[in-house]
């Protein structure tokens, strides 16, 4: 059994931060307003205090761990442990070199906890908002921002029309003919709340539906039936799977069966029942031309049984026809011949012809050499 949803355009790191397992989604954006943060804590420093380059190496190592942590991590803890110990490390530092640490240690606590604060959700995203653990509402498009540590994006949802992938392997129609079906279904997220809230993984959940209501439709349906009407195959499962994935907050708008893989050996079979079948058809076709020629013929007999001088015509146009065509003729003796005198014009033809002799000439069997007497006498 194999699954699978075709998704585009995200990395691991974006995938992780739209799901259930991360707090929040700290973003490109999110990690220049950090290094911002701290290049204004290190400004503010250095026009209260003495320069020191002890200062300016500790911002910028300082920055660029932490927004390199908070994009791996996408966690509150994360922020909360990496924050304590950046903070602390410089604290220490600064300490020992007997610089002033209150300024940079304050920057650094407020550029963690503040920067991942300001989220933002792309047009076609809504994001559902928990804070202590319960729902409070859908934020997005645009900018808005968490209460640190108690505020969670349970879920970036995305609205756009998704295309899933899935089949179903070696399963049995009616007709107990095992088949493989490849199927793709259109379906949209309507209502981010419910999807999220009501369904651990929605995802998860519509394509092992749909594998479900495939395998279902494929057994109550035979291997003609699968073939012939593909489209009705993909309506059925549609309905079903809409019916079960509405009350989730989710659509299935249409589901479109790709490829029916079925048996070696009964493919070439169904081929040869095929080809006889066409040849049935054609015999029969030909049967049919036959029979209606033959009507014509009989219609055509009876304008020519009482009107003799019209078979005439036509027999003569059949041999001018003849010899216009091919240049040459047998006739066949015939009441037409006879009455168009052919026959003896054909005798007369061959007497004027030279008789061989020799080796050349042609002794018929049987025929009886002419008495000497009858031919002198």
């Amino acid at each position: 059994m194999a699954i699978q949803s075709i998704s585009f355009g995200k990395s691991g790191l974006d995938l992780f931060a739209s799901s259930a397992r991360a707090d929040y989604r700290f973003s490109p954006f999110n990690g220049l307003m950090l290094i911002a943060l701290m290049m204004i804590g290190m400004g503010i420093h250095l026009g209260v205090h003495t320069f020191h380059l002890a200062v300016v190496i500790y911002a910028v190592t300082a920055g660029v761990v932490l927004v390199s942590t908070f994009r791996l991590a996408q966690v509150w803890e994360g922020v909360v442990i990496t924050s304590t110990v950046v903070a602390l490390a410089g604290y220490l530092v600064f300490n020992n070199l007997g610089v002033p640490p209150t300024i940079l240690v304050t920057t650094t606590i407020a550029a963690a906890i503040v920067s991942p604060s300001l989220q933002i959700s792309y047009q076609w995203e809504r994001a559902v908002l928990l804070r202590f653990g319960r729902f409070v509402g859908i934020r997005g498009p645009g900018v808005f921002f968490l209460l640190p540590i108690i505020d969670k994006v349970a879920q970036y949802v995305d609205q756009r029309i998704r295309v899933t992938d899935f089949r179903a392997e070696t399963t049995l129609t009616r007709d107990t003919v095992p088949v493989n079906v490849d199927a793709i279904a259109f379906w949209v997220v309507w209502d981010a709340e419910r999807s999220v809230l009501e369904v651990a993984d929605f995802e998860q959940a519509v394509v092992l539906s749909a594998q479900t209501a495939l395998r279902d439709a494929i057994g109550r349906s035979e291997l003609a039936e699968l073939l012939s009407h593909r489209q009705r195959l993909g309506e059925e499962i549609q309905q079903v799977l809409d019916a079960k994935t509405n009350p989730w907050g989710i659509t299935a708008q249409s589901v479109e069966i790709r490829d029916i893989i079925i048996p070696k050996g009964l493919e070439d079979a169904m081929s040869k029942q095929a080809q006889a079948e066409r040849e049935r058809q054609s015999r029969i076709i030909l049967g049919t031309a036959e029979t209606e020629i033959a009507e014509k013929f009989a219609t055509a007999s009876l304008s020519y049984r009482d009107n003799p001088v019209a078979l005439h015509l036509r027999a003569m146009n059949m041999v001018f026809e003849g010899l216009k065509q091919k240049g040459s003729m047998v006739i066949v003796p015939s009441s037409a011949v006879e009455t168009m005198g052919l026959g003896a014009l054909g005798g007369l033809t061959a007497l004027g012809r030279p008789v061989p002799t020799g080796p050349a000439a042609v002794s018929v069997p049987g025929a009886a050499a002419p008495d000497e007497e009858e031919v002198h006498g």
